[in-house]
């Protein structure tokens, strides 16, 4: 028999033979039943809109639905039947079942989810029953119900179930709505017979399944815009524990299943609470958007949260709240979802009888075997009933490498679980502190490890501020994650630098005290979701953390340190000129010690990669690394600042001697003398040398562009010499022209040299190549550079955008919140005023920037762009163009201020 899909929506001609017949003047018009069916749903709706404004709980209103849609299903099949001889329909009623499967058979109908119908009908009646078939889908369709259809026989049905796991599923949550009740009991029962008797096979088909879809839709719980369908912890895996539960236990119902005791009371809570809470949800984005829409976008989270009226909490936000919640419940789904599969396919009576046989015993209460690692009978009394003893078995799990042999880790959940957080307060014993301090100081599966202990609410007990951190929103347009998954993420990062070939693998590798680095990985962002400076609050955590956990005083002080400092490094390789000796020698000075130089680098790093994806790309880590081998010099040597001279002389002198062999020395001297350390250390000394000396045979009214790409930096790095007078505002048109055409800017070192010599350095990222652009494409941009400043253009460049750039924009202006700043520091260097720009990021953003900077007079240092974790960040270091100083009168300063906040508003408008 050849159906449709059960999740298809198809028309008639394909549910009988896989082909759409065009349609002509015989087939039957809409009758009246279909019309009628079409005004009861457009009713319905309605109807249950209100009744879901009005407060209804979700699960109430998508059986409501699901009654709904079952009534007018029924008065289709009954319209259908009408239209046959009564002979013929006494034979169709005694040959079919029509069956209601997956959501509509669950009883879990979103207003616009798809209608799963399946027509049952007898063996050996295809020739009787065609005609049904035809006119019962025909009004299944032509009523405006998004349907799937098929026809099979329960044969058929078992056959296609067995081999698929998408209808296996969907069949699982089946009830007959009308029809021959026997025929819809055979299928029932060889459908159970066959899961039953496959059940080991089918459930991991099923886990496979859930698994593909996960990876699509998100692994993690704290996407930041997750789908609460198919996301992990949504309904998908509420759904996936009914299947799992048919499957091995015959039962979909979680009170059922807790009946059964393959749930506990305190589950079955969890999974109704966080059912409805969902529900809840869908059912309102269905709403809103008038079609089936599962993805929580941002702007549809700030909705949302606008109808629960949270109450004020200082330093957390309504949407923070209301995504705290739905995190909490879609956490508790994850966790219970997985602990429930695992138990399912548990194997223990097998293992009973082969351990012994190829484990080993440690420490008298444990055994590990070539996969896992268990307790013993013994072993077991103690992890039950000693926190200190489950850590010692978690610290050897991390120790061999083994993951928790299932039956062992269900009784330290089910013992943790029942006992409740003890709380902060309470006090630790010693030997928890020694064991928590030892499972930090190994690898192989600390983040595993510590998810384990987050989920079993232990983690809070050792690490304050954790609890606080539950499920909680960073609401900003590049935090994907919760602070808590955040946190956790970043420990991740660091113990899989164990195996990283490179510079940030050889520096985590040398680090001794592990356990100090991985618990300030933890606490450093639980400050957040307060008030005050999340730095801060979060440094005062870890001084008590570590007087909680006994820490030696000089550890305490090093997690203090790094939490309180955990953003320097980003702040000064992203913001400031890392070549300024004042500035990396004052940075040296506050880190006091390479092993804290070394803390502080791979925790940088890490926390920029638990951002999210591509927030650690390679030109970050390639500054945040000069930034540690610069300072890790300064360290070794007993004077920072003068470390930091010699080796500004030593480069001086290097160049100074290459360019003896070429003629104009005088000239070299000069330009060598006032380059800035930025320049120095760019190029080579031999390939500095030679732009120089192309510099100063160039006409005064020329210019000249290389390009090049930068492996390390993962980007493409443009120069420009040419000299002051060739145009005005060279910087801004250089700016112009390159994000004009798709490069966005990275770095710029901007240098203005004696005798009106520019020499402007500029790290792009290609927008239209991943990698190495080719070469033509360089040529292409450095011919755009040139004509930039030596053509009379006279028009401002173009920023053109592509859809998804504008689709971007419209959805990131929604949850924009934090101001648009312009700070103006003359403190940090000698002979600069820094102009930091805060906002969101939009085309031609930079442009505005330096446009505006050019017209007020001010003359351009060095530009440093990119973003610091909430915001796009730009940082100019300036001076007055005519005379070459900080602008120190306050009154031009807040100028500046005000000109560049109403360019930049201009730019939004």
């Amino acid at each position: 028999m050849e159906a449709v899909g059960l999740m298809d929506n198809s028309s008639v001609g394909e549910a009988l033979t896989g082909q759409v017949p065009p349609r002509n003047e015989t087939q039957p018009r809409i009758g009246l039943g279909v019309l009628a069916a079409r005004e009861a749903i457009a009713a319905g709706r309605e109807k249950l809109r209100r009744q879901h404004e009005s407060g209804s709980p979700g699960v109430q209103v998508c059986a409501h639905f699901t009654d709904l849609w079952e009534g007018i299903v029924i008065d289709l099949f009954r319209d259908a039947l009408a239209e046959f001889p009564a002979a013929e329909r006494k034979l169709i009623e005694s040959s079919t079942a029509v069956v209601a499967h997956s959501g509509f058979g669950r009883r879990a109908m979103a207003p616009h989810s798809d209608v799963d119908v399946m027509l049952l009908h007898a063996p050996g009646r295809r020739d009787e029953v065609g005609g049904i078939i035809r006119r019962f889908s025909q009004n299944l369709y032509d009523s405006g119900l998004d349907v799937g259809f098929a026809a099979r026989t329960p044969n058929e049905a078992c056959q296609i179930a067995m081999s698929d796991a998408t209808v296996l599923t969907s069949l699982c949550e089946s009830r007959m709505i009308a029809g021959d009740q026997p025929l819809f009991n055979l299928f029932d029962s060889r459908f159970r017979w066959l899961t039953k008797r496959s059940w080991r096979r089918l459930l991991i088909k099923v886990e496979d399944a859930r698994r593909d879809e996960r990876s699509k839709f998100g692994e993690t719980v704290f996407l930041l815009e997750p789908n609460v369908k198919r996301s992990r912890g949504g309904l998908r895996d509420l759904q996936f524990i009914r299947w799992v539960g048919f499957i091995r236990y015959g039962e979909t119902d979680f009170d059922a299943l807790s009946e059964g005791g393959s749930l506990t009371k305190d589950e079955q809570r969890r999974l109704r609470a966080a059912q409805d809470f969902m529900l809840w949800v869908r059912n309102d984005l269905h709403f809103q958007h008038g079609k089936a829409e599962d993805v929580l976008e941002r702007t549809e989270q700030l909705r949302l949260a606008a109808t629960r009226n949270y109450p004020a909490v200082a330093g957390l936000l309504p949407v923070e709240q209301f995504m705290r919640e739905y995190f909490q419940y879609t956490s508790d789904v994850r966790e219970i979802a997985a602990n429930f599969a695992a138990s399912a396919m548990s194997r223990r009576y097998f293992w009973w009888f082969i351990e012994p046989l190829i484990s080993h015993q440690v420490e008298g209460d444990f055994r590990v075997g070539p996969l896992a690692i268990s307790a013993t009978r013994s072993g077991l009394v103690k992890v039950r009933s000693d926190l200190a003893e489950a850590l010692r078995l978690l610290d050897l799990a991390n120790l061999y490498d083994k993951r928790i042999e299932h039956d062992t880790w269900r009784a330290i959940r089910t013992a943790m679980l029942s006992r409740g957080a003890a709380g902060a307060e309470a006090p630790l014993d010693k030997k928890v502190s020694e064991r928590f301090l030892s499972l930090l100081s190994q690898t192989p599966r600390l983040g595993e490890l510590l998810r384990r202990l987050h989920d079993l609410r232990v983690l809070e007990q050792l690490v304050l501020g954790m609890t606080h951190a539950r499920g909680l929103l960073q609401f900003n347009a590049y935090h994907r994650f919760t602070v808590d998954e955040h946190s956790i993420r970043v420990v991740e990062y660091l113990t899989g630098l164990q195996n990283d070939p490179g510079v940030p693998g050889e520096v985590y590798r040398s680090i001794s005290s592990k356990s100090t680095l991985h618990l300030a990985a933890l606490l450093h962002d639980l400050g957040k979701g307060y008030a005050e400076d999340h730095s801060e609050v979060g440094a005062r955590l870890a001084e008590q953390t570590a007087a909680r956990l006994g820490m030696p005083r000089h550890e305490a002080e090093t997690v203090r340190f790094l939490v309180l400092k955990h953003l320097r490094m980003s702040h000064l390789a992203q913001q400031q000129d890392i070549h300024d000796e004042s500035v990396v020698v004052q940075f040296a000075v506050e880190v006091g010690s390479s092993e804290v130089l070394k803390m502080l680098y791979v925790l940088t790093l890490a926390d920029l990669a638990g951002v999210g994806p591509g927030v650690l790309n390679d030109w970050k880590q390639q500054l945040l690394t000069d930034l540690y081998e610069h300072t890790l010099l300064l360290l070794t040597s007993q004077s920072p600042a003068q470390a930091a001279s010699e080796r500004i002389r030593l480069r001086r002198e290097e160049i100074v001697s290459l360019a003896r062999r070429r003629e104009g020395l005088a000239w070299f001297e000069t330009q060598i003398m006032a380059l800035p350390a930025s320049c120095l250390f760019a190029w080579p000394p031999a390939e500095l040398v030679e732009k120089l000396d192309r510099l100063r045979k160039l006409p005064r009214n020329e210019a000249m562009v290389w390009g090049k790409y930068s492996p390390n930096h993962n980007a493409v790095e443009y120069t420009v010499g040419t000299y002051e007078d060739v145009t005005g505002g060279i910087f801004h048109k250089l700016t112009g022209s390159l994000t004009s055409n798709r490069q966005q800017i990275l770095s710029a070192d901007i240098n203005t040299l004696p005798d009106g010599v520019v020499l402007d350095r500029f790290h792009v990222d290609d927008q239209d190549f991943a990698g190495e652009p080719p070469p033509s494409r360089i040529d292409d941009i450095c011919d755009a550079l040139k004509a930039a400043i030596t053509a009379d253009a006279g028009k401002p460049p173009v920023f053109r955008q592509v859809w998804q750039q504008q689709r971007d924009k419209m959805k990131s202006a929604a949850v924009q919140h934090l101001p648009t700043r312009v700070t103006i520091d003359n403190s940090t260097a000698d002979r600069y005023t820094i102009v930091a720009v805060f906002a969101y990021d939009k085309m031609g953003l930079l442009y505005a920037i330096s446009r505006t900077l050019y017209e007020l007079g001010l003359s351009v240092s060095t530009a440093k762009i990119g973003t610091h974790l909430d915001q796009v960040v730009d940082v100019f270091y300036v001076t007055d163009a005519k005379h070459g100083t900080k602008i120190t009168d306050e009154q031009w300063l807040n100028h500046i201020r005000t000109r560049l906040l109403a360019a930049i508003e201009e730019l939004e408008s």
